[in-house]
């Protein structure tokens, strides 16, 4: 296989897994904004931390599709 081809695999996947972590992070942002009353205050900060870490992981996905697609282009 290519080298392109292989980063091309490479940002196909990235971008399945983009779209299920902001997916993943708009489900608990609306959860949280349902619930933030209600809701026990262990779970508020569970829930809380569970966004930090999916957006942190939006990021760092995003990040590295950027990296591939740079390596893309300089071939």
């Amino acid at each position: 296989m290519a080298k392109a081809d292989r980063i091309k695999e490479e940002i196909g996947w990235l971008k399945v897994v983009f779209g299920l972590l902001i997916a993943t992070d708009i489900s608990l942002i609306a959860w949280l904004a349902q619930h933030f009353d209600s809701a026990n205050p262990i779970q508020v900060f569970i829930a809380l931390a569970a966004v930090g870490g999916v957006t942190s992981a939006v990021v760092w996905v995003n990040r590295m599709a950027y990296i591939r697609i740079k390596q893309l282009e300089d071939l």
